[in-house]
């Protein structure tokens, strides 16, 4: 069976983003060497990617003429994509599908044999799969800024979600990563 696991940066107050959408600076407070290779190890990990429409859109806009990080742009523009969305009917990203319900799709896909699924970015999309029960996995790059508003990495909820802590790995900028699997 395979796992369904969430891969985000986040600021110190909950933020995945900045007030507008793409708002990403805040990341080159945490990128360096440990986070480049922690992030070229997802790409032996995982064999799928799964977005909300409009991350897709922002990740197909820029990997495929990215420059930087050649190992992570190759893994980028060659795995296997889903997005989720009920409006865009074609992806002409490498590997991509469209999926109009993500919950019923990956529920299908968890069953078969493969490498870990990760989710990047797309907060709402987390949000709707939190709720289904289906992540096996957050984790989370802590990075060391209190941005003061923004998007939030997590939607409000009607009942808390605990987490168990399985690694915490300290980066020398400061930054920490933590992986976390939701409690039954």
């Amino acid at each position: 069976m395979r796992k369904l696991i969430v891969w985000n940066l986040m600021t110190l107050d909950g933020y995945f983003e900045g007030t507008k959408p793409w708002d990403l600076e805040f990341h080159m407070l945490a990128w360096g060497e440990e986070l480049e290779r922690y992030a070229t190890e997802l790409g032996e990990e995982g064999d799928m990617l799964v977005f909300g429409r409009k991350t897709y859109e922002g990740m197909a806009s820029y990997w495929p003429t990215a420059e930087e990080a050649p190992k992570i742009a190759a893994y980028m523009n060659g795995i296997e994509k889903l997005v989720a969305s009920r409006t865009m009917k074609t992806a002409n990203w490498n590997n991509s599908r469209v999926i109009a319900d993500p919950a019923a799709e990956l529920t299908r896909l968890k069953e078969q044999a493969g490498k870990s699924i990760f989710i990047f970015g797309s907060a709402e999309l987390v949000d709707t799969l939190a709720k289904a029960g289906l992540i096996d996995e957050y984790r989370i790059c802590l990075v060391p800024v209190v941005l003061g508003a923004g998007n939030p990495h997590f939607k409000p909820a009607e009942k808390q979600m605990a987490l168990e802590l399985l690694e915490a790995t300290t980066l020398k900028n400061g930054a920490l990563i933590l992986r976390y699997e939701p409690k039954p």
